[in-house]
């Protein structure tokens, strides 16, 4: 099947391939360049614009087709304050207004402020913005860039690229996230047939 072409390949070939994806949607690299001439500390695009993005491209849909928002992600603990979040999140607003979707802009380093009361669990305290994708409820989720002072493409992924390119969601069981991977899973799903989710384990 033609949507399953880099699934399996090496992961040079995949990451060759998400980066042409990326380079090539003027969107995405609009919000990229400005997001480094803003230069947020340690700041990453982050997930669903990322790996929704590449299904809708090897699915021949739509470029930005179900793509709800564009999460950025930076980390800052020089201030721990809502307050000081809330600037950044207002001058983000801002600068991209007239983007499609909303870009949604959160301080990595305040998490462990509010995680406990909103998931009902502890979470210690991250110390960079590339920490918390090994958090992410699913494997496949935890993916970013960042453009370079030198237009070098940036790829993380603690898990690889296989998940995405194999259309795979997968949990992840650092942390009992099962209610947001089977509902990140389910809407995936509903939205792209061609997605196999991965049950939580038992």
């Amino acid at each position: 099947m033609s949507h399953l072409r880099f699934a399996g390949r090496p992961e040079s070939e995949q990451r060759a391939a998400l980066e042409a994806i990326v380079r090539g949607d003027a969107l995405l690299m609009r919000v990229l360049e400005e997001l480094r001439e803003i230069a947020l500390p340690d700041w990453l695009l982050v997930a669903g614009a990322l790996y929704n993005r590449v299904w809708n491209e090897l699915t021949g849909r739509p470029p930005h087709q179900f793509i709800n928002d564009v999460d950025v992600c930076y980390f800052d603990d020089s201030d721990l304050s809502y307050e000081a979040e809330d600037v950044v999140i207002k001058q983000c607003a801002a600068r991209f207004a007239d983007l499609p979707m909303p870009l949604q802009v959160r301080n990595q380093a305040r998490v462990h402020l509010w995680f406990p009361e909103k998931f009902g669990q502890p979470f210690s305290p991250l110390t960079s913005s590339t920490e918390m994708l090994g958090r992410y409820a699913s494997k496949t989720h935890s993916v970013a860039v960042r453009l370079e002072a030198d237009d070098r493409l940036t790829i993380l992924a603690p898990f690889g690229l296989d998940h995405i390119f194999s259309f795979r969601v997968v949990p992840n069981t650092v942390l009992m996230n099962r209610p947001a991977h089977d509902a990140k899973g389910a809407r995936a799903k509903a939205q792209w047939p061609e997605i196999t989710v991965v049950p939580w384990p038992e």
